[in-house]
């Protein structure tokens, strides 16, 4: 008996391994749906970046079943046919964004997997403006929060000075001072490295009793070091210049400042000549500390927060028109001139969290920052207001009639421009700050 069952079982067995030599007709029927199998991980991020003249390599791949006169394989670069190989090395001959795309099709059904391959140009022309508009990026942000349309300049809160030197991993995860800089190019911007000590939150200013960035450009050899650091990163990444966030003034603010005309002197010399300096000023008495700043193509200057949260402080809008015109001409009329001077404009609001008795700011930690983007959806009228609640709470901020405002004071005084501190809590589209901006500057 088990001889019989023996005998069947080997029959049937010659019979199946039959059957798979006649062809892949027996492994997979009609509507078997091809696969692709990315052993090696090529696809696994669905974003490159890459410098023109670099390549983007896919190799590597399994398909089933395995490519013969049923199953195709086919490359694709937005959407042209470029392959029918089963590896392909995209090598590209200009900037800009591509999609690359490999089908396996088999009986009429397909497999797809895509790669978006941005590419950063190697020649590229700025665009022509009258006045800058300088997008600021804080250091969360990233190049999908700037409308390029309406920015002359952006810059990237992406270097910080600590006791160890150049933090400058921000800018490295994700890619994200690549990827800035790839369509800064592709749309004709310049794209700034923001330098900056340990920030204290969303307003830009520095954290109290933090000295990290004052300490280093005092010292000489310090200061050797660090502009040797931004120079090879700037040069490596491609950027077109830095602005020195110089706000570390609580302790050594008079030190400080006095040494970032050095600073910016060593900085001027290490980088390539075409290189845009700027430098990010304080509005306060501490200005008349800051040296010869021939050398900077413009200062930037901190004209919002006007700093009146201390307890006891009337709740009021602390980034006023009347605040920022104050600071503008402190820069115009004892630094100038005025077509040096580029202001700043918020895109966050400041709200009292808790009043005392008198309805006035309770202390010092009794209020919060709020980016516009947050205002906007707690309240989508916001955008032509100056002042919303959340939550109960009162929000003071800057809303689309006040930067048209600002803009125009800015644009009849010559005043070189302004830029958005930080375009990343703005919104894109019709309620844009930066748009607002950008229209009245231009």
């Amino acid at each position: 008996m088990n001889s019989i069952k023996y005998l069947v079982f080997s029959v049937l067995l010659l019979a199946a391994l039959a059957g798979c030599e006649k062809g892949q007709e027996a492994d997979y029927d009609d509507n078997f749906h091809p696969r692709i199998i990315d052993n090696n991980g090529v696809f696994l991020s669905p974003n490159r970046i890459i410098f023109q003249g670099q390549s983007a390599v896919y190799s590597g791949l399994m398909f089933s079943p395995k490519p013969n006169t049923k199953t195709k394989v086919v490359w694709k670069v937005n959407d042209k046919e470029v392959s029918t190989d089963t590896t392909y090395t995209f090598t590209p001959t200009a900037g800009g964004e591509y999609e690359v795309k490999v089908e396996a099709s088999y009986n009429g059904q397909v497999s797809t997997r895509i790669s978006k391959v941005l590419v950063s140009p190697t020649t590229y022309t700025f665009k022509n403006f009258s006045h800058v508009a300088l997008a600021y990026l804080s250091e969360n942000g990233t190049a999908k929060q700037v409308d390029w349309a309406n920015v002359t300049h952006v810059a990237f809160n992406g270097a910080k000075v600590t006791p160890d030197g150049l933090d400058i991993s921000k800018g490295q995860v994700n890619q994200v001072t690549d990827e800035l800089v790839a369509q800064a190019h592709i749309n004709g911007i310049r794209a700034m490295l923001g330098v900056s000590g340990t920030l204290s939150g969303i307003d830009g200013w520095s954290l109290y009793q933090s000295n990290n960035f004052g300490n280093a450009i005092s010292d000489p050899g310090r200061r050797a070091a660090l502009v040797a650091q931004i120079a090879t990163y700037v040069k490596d990444r491609k950027l077109d210049g830095v602005d020195v966030m110089m706000t570390d003034l609580s302790d050594f603010g008079e030190r400080n400042i006095a040494a970032t005309g050095p600073f910016i002197a060593a900085l001027r010399a290490a980088l390539p000549a075409e290189s845009v300096i700027t430098i990010t000023v304080t509005t306060n008495w501490m200005h008349w500390g800051y040296s010869n700043l021939n050398m900077v193509d413009w200062v930037n200057v901190h004209a919002f927060e006007d700093g009146a949260i201390s307890p006891g402080s009337p709740v009021a809008q602390p980034s006023s028109y009347e605040y920022m015109i104050a600071g503008a001409n402190i820069w115009k009329n004892n630094h100038g001139p005025a077509s040096k001077v580029v202001v700043g404009i918020p895109a966050f609001g400041l709200r009292f969290d808790e009043l005392d008795g008198n309805g006035n700011n309770l202390g010092w930690g009794s209020y919060s920052y709020v980016p516009y983007s947050a205002i906007l959806a707690k309240d989508a009228q916001a955008f032509g207001k100056e002042m919303t609640t959340m939550d109960g709470k009162t929000v003071f901020y800057n809303g689309i009639p006040m930067v048209e405002r600002k803009a125009d004071f800015l644009k009849v005084n010559g005043f070189k421009g302004a830029y958005m501190w930080a375009v990343d809590y703005d919104v894109i589209g019709t309620n844009s700050l930066m748009k607002a901006l950008n229209n009245k500057l231009k």
